[in-house]
């Protein structure tokens, strides 16, 4: 592919990530039987909101249900957490049929917060799910992240940098699910050639590249994560993944990735879909929870 077809195709994926961000400020279809408490806030600002969806009531059952807390994208710029591609599906799946709960995080955007303060404020959230999850009839116990896109790499951020998240009062969670994320080693990306937009949003200090970079803070104490990616996209995301899952379990930690032949877009919408994809995301988390 030469030059100009790749920056082509890269304008086209960054023109489509920012208008399929904006279409939708309604909010999602509800499933029958699951209740929203909408716009919970985790903070001062109108956009530190998270979104909880809780499945019905088992009857007589006692257990703890595991929690989901989602971050959407958007480039860093746009988005939020009430997108029908964020939510419906994953809800339908994992709340209503699986039992689960399910927070969908929103969190300030770019130019007001830059993407390590995004980071921190999808850990506020966390923290702030965490305390409240025994009143949703959730386990904070049983925590995953997981986030798609620019939140994909939010959440690999943390995952990769917990301290991160301690920093927020989160307590640790079990394991972080990245849906197609181009952006986790932002030291080499910048680098080198690379979409223009980056420019505006990770800037030109290399110090503050390898501070947001989940490739270049990754410690010990990582949490088990998989990665989901494009085989569709010019930029690498696979390339990327197996990299870094790679420096993942070098550190002794479990790491996947997770090759899907589906756009950047719909890796996230079509995730909780009958079908393998949705099978082996639901396999990774089932088997990041303790057996009974």
């Amino acid at each position: 592919m030469t030059l100009l077809a790749t920056r082509t195709r890269h304008a086209g994926l960054v023109a489509a990530l920012l208008f399929s961000a904006t279409l939708s400020l309604a909010a999602p279809a509800v499933p029958e039987g699951v209740r929203r408490i909408a716009d919970l806030p985790y903070g001062q600002d109108e956009r530190q909101r998270m979104d909880v969806y809780l499945p019905a009531p088992a009857t007589g059952s006692t257990a703890k249900a595991p929690v989901i807390v989602m971050v959407h994208g958007g480039a860093w710029m746009v988005g939020n957490k009430a997108m029908p591609k964020v939510v419906e599906n994953k809800v339908d799946y994992w709340v209503k049929q699986k039992g689960y709960v399910f927070v969908s995080v929103g969190y300030r955007l770019m130019p007001q917060a830059d993407p390590l303060l995004q980071a921190r404020d999808v850990a506020t959230a966390l923290a702030k799910a965490q305390g409240l999850a025994a009143s949703w009839g959730g386990d904070p116990a049983k925590f995953i992240l997981m986030g798609h896109s620019a939140g994909a790499h939010l959440v690999a951020l943390l995952a990769a940098s917990p301290a991160l998240a301690r920093e927020a009062g989160a307590h640790p969670w079990l394991g972080t699910v990245a849906l197609d994320s181009a952006a986790l080693d932002l030291e080499r990306i910048m680098r080198a050639r690379h979409m223009g937009f980056y420019d505006k949003v990770f800037g030109a200090d290399p110090a503050y590249w390898r501070s947001v970079s989940p490739s270049s803070v990754l410690a010990p104490d990582a949490t088990p994560m998989l990665l989901v990616c494009s085989t569709q996209r010019a930029d690498g995301s696979c390339a990327q993944s197996r990299d870094f899952a790679a420096k993942v379990m070098a550190k002794g930690v479990r790491a996947s990735v997770l090759p899907q032949d589906l756009t950047h877009e719909q890796v996230n919408a079509t995730l909780g879909l009958p079908g393998a994809y949705t099978e082996a995301v639901d396999g990774f988390m089932a088997s990041l929870l303790p057996r009974p």
